[in-house]
């Protein structure tokens, strides 16, 4: 059986983006901490239900409320949350997509419809055999989504997508010349799927991509951001062709 702490992901900027994978430990802390909410919630309903309506009517109430709780609670927090939950907020986790990408509303309802079968419905026995056996620490909900539980110990928002107006004129001492077109490509189409990313993946891929090009252009400031450097290399190119 193999083992590995982070899953690698080729991009279209032919950049390898590490992604460090969660492991059991920090999943189940992050599952316990969700749990406690999502069962002070089902009480809160079961006490609501039970007053206000009763017998049958408040019986079927509840295992409806019950099943939004324990599905809803994590696909609201993962779609609208960045991929984390309360518990994998504390426990610095997140999931997303298999491509990097944030996890989507799809992937996030079909790996938390799982849980309730791999999940409260064994024990969680099936989920643990899966993480451990995985290859990607996935449980059987994200083999099904294509999703993956990272670690995130930043736990910080995505970068902003706000794209600065650049007067590519300011930069005429800049020396482009050694960067070429499949390397103005690889930075246009960072720049364009940006917004896509995960906030450390896409923090990771743009100083991998800055990192390789900076060698290459001269009369470049050094106190640009990343995400800066290659929005100004991108306008200059374009301007000089």
């Amino acid at each position: 059986m193999e083992y590995e702490d982070t899953r690698t992901i080729a991009t279209p900027e032919g950049v390898e983006l590490a992604l460090p994978l969660a492991g059991l430990g920090s999943r189940f802390m992050a599952l316990m901490l969700d749990l406690i909410v999502q069962y002070l919630l089902l009480g809160a309903a079961v006490a609501f239900f039970s007053f206000v309506l009763g017998g049958t009517v408040g019986a079927i109430a509840l295992t409806i409320a019950g099943l939004v709780i324990l599905v809803g609670y994590d696909v609201l927090f993962e779609v609208l949350g960045g991929g984390r939950t309360l518990g994998k907020r504390a426990s610095g986790l997140r999931v997303v997509l298999d491509t990097g990408a944030p996890v989507a509303l799809r992937a996030s309802l079909v790996r938390n419809l799982i849980r309730l079968l791999e999940g409260f419905a064994t024990l969680y026995v099936p989920a643990m055999i899966s993480v451990l056996a995985s290859r990607d620490n996935q449980r059987l909900g994200d083999h099904a989504a294509g999703t993956l539980v990272i670690r995130d110990p930043r736990g910080g928002p995505p970068l902003p997508d706000a794209e600065p107006r650049i007067d590519p004129g300011a930069y005429a001492t800049w020396d482009v010349t050694g960067v070429s077109d499949d390397d103005v490509a690889a930075v246009r189409s960072f720049l364009a799927r940006r917004s896509e990313l995960d906030g450390d993946a896409r923090e990771q891929l743009a100083d991998d991509l800055a990192r390789q090009l900076r060698g290459r252009v001269a009369g470049a400031p050094a106190g640009l951001s990343d995400e800066g450097f290659l929005e100004r290399l991108a306008a200059v190119k374009t301007a000089r062709r």
